[in-house]
């Protein structure tokens, strides 16, 4: 229905409220001049980065919309994410509205309004959810963590002038306030329905670089258009959409359309204060989806949807400036000269405190079995903690094969800023970004309380693993201007950087394992330990569930399919030595014997007996076995006539 709309009807739409216009009589106007707006809904973000959504008739909201705007509407917390918080026998929640972010109208163009002819809209007002009192919410959480960074900022500047010469500001007493600036972006996979993927075909693209920035077509590219220019409608700033490196090439039908369409596809846009880009990319993957499938496409913003191919990524891109009284801006990260230094003090400080405390903010980053799936090494995705800074403070680096990137600009110090890029399109942001200010702000505190200068920074974050620091742990490796996939051994990598987690256990133990790193998230009040156990148990649950009711069924389905083909008469000695291997796998996978229960059996067993432990190493193991069938499998299937 979407691309029924001329645009010139689309842009007579209201698209979003600035918070400039969050009062009662300009709401009011808003509502009452635009009829085809039909629906309110607090949207509120829980634990696991689901967003509420309710439609409230305006009617009900205009009639007593004041008492909506402070109080909000409450719900009984069964439709949120929040364990051991929202209980059976304590469950009421409130969702309340945040005034001080952009509101979007999201419309529905399947649906029409009568009088107008304009589709239905929605007001969705970003909420925080409250329980007894106390924000328990993913929004909520990141606003207190904001909060906190642009106050012990504040302070440490103020104790500490000798780090306002390091970025050119000649006094305190000149700053306004403190900027927290932030940006994603968007990766995700288009097809057309029911086509399924070809491994192979998209392995071999992949590697030829078929796909990657190649012209859109058809469909895809009208939708990527569309896309774009309604971002702009939303105030979302669109900086460009391209393709990824993954992907085939469509056909013609015989309608003229494309068939058969299986791309990986990017969208861009400008940065925001954080707590607006969390909220900005909600907005985006809805219009992404709303609007391909309004073109007959799928859309998934799965981490790894496709085994054997380029997953999608969200790199997720952090600064932090000074708003001087003057209106000045200064970077915080970029030092006076450029080309002498890599980074101010706050900068190298920022950067070894989200190294330095990454075992507690990756369960936040890497929460899935699905996000897990993506981080492998040689696919450009991250395993390891370790940053590069550049061959020399003059050549900027753009390593893409570690965790947290510099990004600088020698013309442009404005620009200086960190990409980490672990997370998905499905990573929670607003923890995401919680987490990181607190390990930040951890490493900022040590730089300048201990008065180190750049200098000094830069050669403890250079150590050598086993050698001594005040902040970082001595066993590790924190730097590497080297690709360290092919540069390093796994064993190597391992050691240097750490064992990164292989399952959702893995990673989300850390938060208890590495105790003293967690109470970092908790300073300020930001997280909680309530906070922190209710997220841990919701992944666990969310781990489990998924391994037990739905991969393993998976799995089941290809040990099924993996079905015996050859005759007898057209048989070679290979074909039956590579059979009787896969024969012998799918067994001991699946089939239980009275003597000897089969690798599936004792996963079931291991989760009904909660031995998490064994769960995951039965996990990795089952996760090999498979791609150990499914390769024996192809073999033996092309040596079949």
């Amino acid at each position: 229905m979407l691309k029924e709309f001329k645009k010139g009807i689309l842009s007579n739409l209201v698209y979003f409220i600035p918070r400039t216009k969050h009062n009662s009589a300009e709401i009011k106007q808003i509502l009452t001049s635009h009829p085809e707006i039909q629906f309110v809904s607090l949207v509120g973000i829980d634990l696991r980065g689901n967003d509420t959504d309710e439609k409230i008739p305006v009617s009900t909201f205009l009639d007593d919309i004041d008492k909506f705007l402070e109080y909000g509407i409450q719900t009984d917390g069964s439709s949120v994410v929040l364990h051991n918080i929202a209980t059976l026998n304590d469950a009421k929640v409130d969702i309340v509205p945040d005034k001080n972010v952009n509101w979007f109208i999201d419309y529905n163009f399947e649906n029409l309004d009568d009088e107008t002819g304009l589709p239905v809209g929605t007001l969705r007002i970003p909420s925080f959810l409250i329980h007894n009192n106390k924000m328990v919410c993913s929004r909520s959480i990141l606003q207190k963590s904001i909060n906190n960074f642009k106050n012990k900022v504040l302070s440490l500047l103020s104790k500490n002038p000798y780090a306002l010469k390091s970025i050119g500001i000649d006094k305190f007493e000149d700053i306004e306030e403190i900027l927290l600036t932030s940006a994603t972006e968007l990766e995700f996979w288009v097809k057309t329905p029911e086509d399924k993927a070809d491994e192979e075909k998209l392995s071999t693209s992949q590697n030829l670089k078929e796909q990657y920035w190649k012209r859109t077509q058809g469909t895809v590219r009208t939708a990527l258009e569309r896309t774009i220019w309604l971002m702009d409608k939303y105030g979302v700033n669109p900086e460009m959409g391209h393709k990824e490196v993954g992907g085939i090439r469509s056909t013609v039908g015989t309608t003229g359309r494309l068939n058969h369409v299986i791309e990986q596809l990017e969208i861009d846009w400008k940065y925001s204060n954080s707590l607006q880009a969390a909220d900005n990319e909600l907005i985006v993957r809805n219009l992404v989806t709303d609007v391909f499938q309004s073109h007959g496409l799928e859309v998934s913003f799965l981490a790894k949807p496709i085994e054997g191919v380029a997953g999608s990524g969200e790199h997720t891109h952090l600064g932090v400036a000074a708003k001087l009284k003057n209106g000045k801006i200064v970077n915080l990260f970029s030092p006076i000269n450029m080309k002498k230094e890599y980074l101010s003090p706050i900068g190298f400080g920022a950067l070894m405190g989200i190294l330095n405390n990454y075992e507690v903010v990756n369960p936040f980053v890497t929460s899935s079995n699905d996000a897990l799936n993506r981080l492998k090494p040689g696919f450009e995705a991250p395993v390891c903690i370790v940053s590069s800074l550049g061959k020399s403070t003059e050549n900027p680096s753009r390593n893409r094969s570690i965790l947290v990137g510099l990004i600088r600009d020698m013309e442009n110090p404005l620009a200086t800023r960190f990409e980490l890029r672990a997370p998905n399109p499905l990573s929670n942001t607003y923890l995401v970004l919680a987490a990181s200010y607190q390990t930040m702000l951890d490493g900022i505190t040590y730089s300048l309380e201990n008065q180190k200068s750049s200098k000094d920074l830069e050669i403890e974050f250079s150590k050598k693993a086993g050698e001594e620091s005040e902040y970082l742990e001595a066993t590790r490796q924190y730097r590497s201007e080297e690709d360290v996939f092919e540069f390093y051994t796994e064993e190597e990598r391992n050691k240097l950087f750490g064992l990164p987690p292989k399952t959702v256990w893995d990673n989300a133990k850390n938060l208890d394992l590495y105790a003293n790193k967690k109470e970092v998230l908790i300073r300020g009040d930001v997280f909680s330990y309530e906070i922190i156990g209710s997220f841990k148990e919701s992944i666990i649950d969310q781990w489990l569930t998924e391994l037990k009711d739905r991969i393993l069924g998976d799995n089941i389905k290809i040990v099924r399919s993996c079905k015996k083909l050859h005759q007898y008469d057209d048989v070679s000695d290979l074909d039956v030595v590579t059979w009787e291997k896969i024969h012998q796998l799918k067994c001991y996978l699946m089939k239980d014997k009275m003597d000897e229960k089969s690798l599936f059996t004792k996963i079931r067993e291991g989760i009904d007996n909660k031995d998490y432990d064994l769960v995951s190493i039965l996990q990795v193991e089952m996760k090999e076995k498979i791609k150990e069938l499914k390769e024996l499998y192809l073999v033996y299937k092309r040596n079949l006539f």
